[in-house]
């Protein structure tokens, strides 16, 4: 197990080249959800390279889970900054979204050039099950660091089975609130030396210096100044007002987001039709990023790449900026005692959530003996041989092609 020091040695030595070639990796491979995102993010960070604590991935996923935006970014925004601080979200965040967006962007371009591009759902077949079993190691990896006693199982248990058998926005919400009720009432006697140990010092935020910033940060610009000059300003800025305000009302996943965006894009401003709209939302699954990816092609279609990149900016940006206001005071208060009791709670929830969503992802997976075997095999890869995630999902996905 990683110590505190460990942690913080690690966050501090990685570069911005390689916080940014790891998230690229992570948002390369990433299927499945925002769950399976955060998963892949827990595989790489925590497990493989002990940039963060086990605590503090679950201190994130609980303050995400209850704030406004796509979750999974907001998780990546987070573990950016308690890296490498402000200029380490940045790079995390773009990194993480910049495959989805660029594949979506092709898709996009092929899809108003040439019509409608055909469905591989051999592929989700043979990765539905891969993305289970990242979610089944991620639940097991964090829950062994962060279960220790009666109390915290039985919380994990029962957020588990509320998620499961009950479901929605606001069990997820009502989770995060008793967990920490519960954590309060039970934890607050109890000493806490062992368990905050790893969250003390990972926290820092250190400045980038100037001969570390690299291109990363910019890659939209060049594309954006190119057709900046014949574009109209007004719908531009209509644009990204639009996406930005509708970003601050998610709550609760990006499938509760689809009737606003719908309402907005087709009902009130007609920027794309009806089957546009519903082949955008298709298109954005295909992608292995979050499903609000989506923006990208209604941005596409309204004001070609400047428009998809504005519109991708808005979706994601300002409930990131808003993880990050309250990652900050966040780590002002976590170390009273109380809301150490709190978050020891709310950690055990969110376990329990975690293995709830791999529970749903398996009930989505072909029943079959293909699935069971991909699974089997992913989980071993995962557990035993310690594999990265980016061989495992295009492994399976091919096997998908092969085997349906």
């Amino acid at each position: 197990m990683a110590t505190s020091n460990d942690v913080s040695t690690e966050a501090n030595n990685d570069s911005y080249l390689n916080l940014f070639w790891t998230f690229l990796k992570i948002g390369s491979t990433a299927f499945g959800g925002f769950m399976a995102l955060i998963s892949v993010v827990q595989n790489y960070v925590v497990d493989r390279r002990k940039l963060l604590s086990h605590e503090d991935m679950l201190d994130g996923i609980s303050l995400a889970t209850i704030l406004p935006g796509p979750v999974a970014v907001n998780v990546v925004a987070y573990a950016g900054y308690k890296i490498k601080g402000i200029f380490g979200a940045l790079i995390c965040a773009t990194a993480v979204i910049l495959p989805s967006f660029l594949l979506l962007l092709f898709l996009s371009y092929m899809y108003f050039a040439y019509g409608e591009i055909p469905a591989v759902s051999d592929f989700f077949k043979g990765f539905l099950p891969a993305v289970a079993a990242i979610i089944v190691a991620a639940a097991w990896n964090m829950g062994k660091k962060s279960l220790k006693h009666t109390a915290e199982y039985s919380i994990a248990i029962v957020a588990m089975g509320v998620l499961i058998f009950v479901g929605g926005f606001f069990s997820t919400l009502g989770i995060i609130v008793a967990s920490g009720i519960v954590g309060y009432l039970i934890f607050r006697e109890k000493k806490q030396s062992d368990d905050t140990n790893d969250s003390d010092d990972a926290g820092s935020e250190p400045k980038p210096s100037t001969s570390q910033v690299n291109s990363v940060a910019v890659l939209p610009v060049a594309a954006m100044a190119i057709s900046l000059w014949n574009t109209n300003m007004l719908l531009l800025f209509k644009l990204f007002i639009n996406f930005a305000g509708m970003s601050l009302l998610l709550f609760g996943g990006g499938f509760v987001f689809i009737p606003l965006m719908q309402e907005t894009v087709v009902d009130t401003y007609g920027w794309v039709t009806q089957k546009e709209f519903i082949d955008a939302i298709a298109l954005g699954q295909v992608t292995p990023g979050p499903i609000l990816i989506s923006a990208t092609f209604i941005g596409y279609k309204v004001a070609g790449i400047l428009g998809a990149t504005l519109s991708t900016v808005a979706i994601f940006a300002p409930p990131a900026i808003v993880m990050l206001i309250c990652t900050h005071y966040l780590q002002k208060i976590k170390d009273s005692a109380n809301i150490q009791s709190i978050l020891k709670g709310i950690r055990s929830g969110v376990i329990g959530m975690i293995a709830a969503a791999a529970y749903i992802v398996i009930l989505s997976a072909e029943q079959n003996w293909v699935s069971v075997a991909i699974f089997v095999l992913a989980l071993l890869a995962l557990l035993k041989l310690k594999l990265e995630v980016v061989w495992i999902i295009p492994t399976a996905g091919l096997a998908g092609l092969l085997l349906y």
